[in-house]
C-alpha cells in the first residue's frame, strides 16, 4: 500500500483546495428581455427558458 513519505505542509494542503472560485460565472443574455442570467437556467426577469414561458410573471400593481 502506498504511504506518503513526508508529512504533507499546511501550506501545500491548503494551495490544493484554495483555487475552487478563481472565474466570475459566465452570464449570457436572455432573448427576451435582454436580461443577465445563467446559462441553461430561467430568466428570473421574465420567466422564459429556451423560448417558451415556464414561469408565468404576474402584472405588478401600481
Amino acid at each position: 500500500m502506498a504511504v506518503p513519505k513526508r508529512k504533507t505542509s499546511k501550506q501545500r494542503k491548503h494551495t490544493r483546495s484554495a483555487n475552487w472560485k478563481l472565474s466570475t460565472p459566465n452570464l449570457a443574455e436572455c432573448p427576451k428581455c435582454h436580461a443577465k442570467i445563467l446559462s441553461h437556467t430561467v430568466c428570473k426577469a421574465c420567466g422564459f427558458y429556451d423560448g417558451r414561458e415556464v414561469i408565468v410573471k404576474k402584472a405588478e400593481k401600481k
